[in-house]
């Protein structure tokens, strides 16, 4: 084992932890105040559910020796994984490092169903969708599985995070249906400050997240820094100068998405990239992911904090960017497009094709099983009233003589009601 390694993979570890907060404030900001707390929870909680079901059964799903599609089962229950090496650090140090990455991924779901999906399905979905969904792919890619020997290039995460979760959105979004007021009236962020805090953290963290990928203090890992530090920036600028062109201005929430789309267009090709290139997948993500909000917001499709068009999108372009931009002289895995080799932008439009197909099937499965077992919606009142009040009990802001406290669920009309009435007086 290496002494710098492990400290590095320490600091990468807590950089990665701190984007599940990070991300809550950012989705946090951008929904009704009625339903800050319960969305921010939505990410939260997710340090529970999946961290324990990570440690259970899902680390040995996806790094556990296995077939092509799905580790094995030896080290369920983290039997084996001790202080004993993997590559140059702690297994037990790699196993928390990568526990962290499949928490983020199940809580970017909750973008496309906050404001209405039931906080204990949501908890029961999240727990299953980590085993039967993140844990098989991220096999697929990083344990050794089949997309591993076909060649596909994912350095940090873009088709095993955020291809898979996109999909995932898309799909929770459409089972899920619309918000009762989507369409009916404006659905305006309350918080802009909480969502730029968010992107801020979110940035510090992916620090963690692409260059923690190397698993070593090495070159590899300063590429993918300094990789992640360009590519938003390049995002940032585009993103702001098409603003500019179709509003004349330039929105706060419009520059808090763009970086989290330049993060997630470089995750994929962080250590294989140059940092010229990495500039250029920054730049060339953001027009896809910016007009596919706008056609959203004309659509049906209520994914309420797009989550389909950052992360799906973000994720689809990176990875087959990847394919064209990569290049031996940063690395020792493979050449792209622009380097003489173009079989490598097909073995990656396999690997995001794969991702989707499975990711799709399989939450669509998840949600209809978890139905059965607890309505995936809030009821209507609980919706208007707001998810805060209705699943916990709180709110994000009581004003003191209005504040209700929501003890058991018979409260809940009153609560409304009571509310109701303060508000009109």
């Amino acid at each position: 084992m290496n002494q710098a390694d492990t400290a590095w993979m320490l600091v990468a570890t807590a950089l990665v932890l701190l984007m599940t907060p990070a991300l809550g404030f950012f989705y946090g900001g951008l929904v009704r105040s009625k339903n800050a707390l319960n969305t921010m929870m939505m990410s939260f909680i997710s340090l529970g559910v999946v961290g324990v079901t990570w440690a259970l059964v899902g680390y040995s799903l996806a790094f556990a020796p296995g077939p092509a599609l799905v580790g094995g089962v030896s080290r369920a229950l983290l039997r084996g994984v001790g202080l004993e090496a993997q590559g140059t650090i702690p297994h037990v140090l790699f196993m928390s490092y990568q526990g962290t990455f499949a928490i983020i991924t199940a809580a970017l779901i909750s973008g496309a169903i906050v404001e209405r999906m039931r906080f204990s399905a949501y908890m029961l979905f999240i727990a299953l969708w980590a085993l039967v969904v993140y844990s098989p792919v991220a096999h697929w890619v990083w344990g050794g599985g089949w997309l591993a020997g076909l060649g596909a290039l994912d350095f940090a995460g873009g088709t095993v995070v955020h291809v898979n979760a996109g999909v995932a959105a898309l799909v929770a979004a459409l089972v899920l249906g619309r918000r009762k007021d989507y369409a009916r009236q404006a659905i305006l962020p309350h918080n802009v400050p909480f969502t730029l805090l968010g992107a801020g953290l979110l940035w510090l963290g992916w620090f963690g997240f692409n260059a923690g990928s190397a698993l070593a203090a090495s070159p590899s890992a300063a590429l993918a820094f300094t990789t992640t530090f360009l590519a938003p920036m390049g995002t940032l600028l585009v993103w702001s100068l098409i603003d500019l062109h179709r509003d004349q201005r330039v929105t706060a929430v419009g520059a808090a998405t763009a970086i989290v789309v330049g993060l997630v267009a470089v995750t994929p090709a962080a250590g294989f990239v140059s940092p010229i290139s990495a500039l250029a997948i920054g730049a060339l993500a953001a027009p896809p992911s910016y007009f596919a909000l706008v056609w959203r917001a004309r659509t049906r499709l209520d994914d309420s904090l797009d989550v389909v068009a950052a992360h799906g999108l973000g994720g689809i372009v990176g990875a087959l960017l990847t394919g064209v931009f990569a290049e031996k002289a940063w690395n020792t895995t493979a050449d792209g497009l622009l380097f003489g080799n173009p079989a490598q932008l097909g073995v990656q439009a396999i690997a995001v094709a794969a991702t989707m197909a499975y990711s799709g099937v399989a939450t669509f499965a998840l949600l209809k099983l978890v139905g059965l077992v607890v309505p995936l919606r809030a009821v209507t009142t609980d919706e208007g009233l707001g998810m805060d009040v209705s699943q916990h009990g709180e709110e994000a802001y009581a004003d003191g003589e209005g504040a209700i406290l929501v003890l058991s669920r018979s409260d809940a009309t009153l609560a409304a009601a009571t509310i109701a009435e303060g508000r009109s007086a």
